[in-house]
């Protein structure tokens, strides 16, 4: 019993930490730092849509290279790393002690949440060797990374299998972005109560077709790297830039790889409504908070 009651009250406490105002502002300025990245992504495919792009990919890499060639990018850059590293630390509370919105407790929510906190880790990581570095030595673009790591992982024992699942579960992922965002799913995690019927709309229009673009480019990477599996070929899987710059052979053109990029964008906008307008912890689940401040 002593052990059980030790179990609850560390889960209470680690519940506490995570329903903090510390983390309610991590979440806030994480969010910020993901507009920033998909706002320069989606500037970025644009230009490489209309012919230019300047030799630079559309993908992270690229935004963290236009963000350290700015006046004081080296200061931008740790300003970035501050906000993925306070982003990561949101998603791993996510994890330990689920979501404070409603279905937070389930395990593919957890899980979901543990898988977005080692990918911007990684991001942050790369950032952090861009800032000490300094200028664009620091980064790689994501095609060749993507085709270095399934060509090591095609290497393995059962290694087409576990390159075909990533890839197959990448692209159910993205199917899934694809129809909570045309659901419009992402509104119950907002404070719509407190927009007006006009930026409520705008709001709801950058998460739709942002969230939409995430899908597709998301199920374009998830089917690219199947087929490399299948294939047994490294060099049919794709990174972000790569699979936008794809769209551009399709019978749609360029026209294609502009809407892509332009929805990108609108999710990087997007991130900075959720930043401002995300539910707090305490508007999430007053009962349950109330229950549990009584309890003590």
């Amino acid at each position: 019993m002593a052990i059980d009651e030790g179990g609850a009250q560390a889960k209470t406490r680690g519940q506490s930490v995570a329903d903090s105002r510390a983390m309610e502002v991590a979440s806030r300025v994480g969010l910020c730092a993901r507009g920033v990245i998909y706002v320069l992504v989606g500037l970025l495919a644009v230009r490489i849509g209309f012919g230019g792009g300047g030799g630079k990919e559309a993908d992270r890499s690229g935004a963290v290279r236009t963000i350290g060639e700015q006046p004081y990018g080296r200061v931008l850059l740790w300003a970035l790393v501050a906000g993925l590293a306070a982003m990561a630390l949101w998603r791993l509370s996510e994890a330990a002690f689920g979501q404070a919105t409603a279905g937070g407790d389930k395990w593919t929510r957890r899980l979901g949440s543990l898988g977005l906190a080692m990918f911007y880790i990684v991001v942050c990581i790369g950032v952090v060797q861009t800032a000490l570095v300094g200028g664009s030595a620091g980064t790689r673009a994501s095609d060749q990374t993507s085709k270095d790591y399934t060509a090591r992982v095609l290497q393995w024992p059962f290694g087409r299998v576990l390159v075909g699942a990533f890839g197959a579960v990448l692209a159910v992922v993205g199917v899934v972005i694809l129809i909570r965002s045309l659901m419009r799913k992402f509104e119950k995690n907002l404070r719509t109560d407190r927009m007006s019927r006009r930026t409520r709309r705008i709001v709801a229009t950058l998460g739709v077709i942002g969230g939409a673009a995430c899908g597709v480019v998301a199920v374009a990477t998830g089917l690219f790297t199947l087929l490399a599996a299948v294939r047994f070929d490294a060099g049919q899987a794709k990174g972000l830039d790569e699979t936008l710059r794809s769209f551009a052979d399709t019978p749609a053109g360029p026209a294609l790889l502009i809407a892509a990029a332009l929805g990108l964008l609108m999710f990087g906008l997007y991130s900075f409504c959720e930043a401002r307008w995300r539910k707090a912890p305490e508007h999430d689940a007053p009962a349950e908070q109330s229950a549990n401040r009584n309890a003590r």
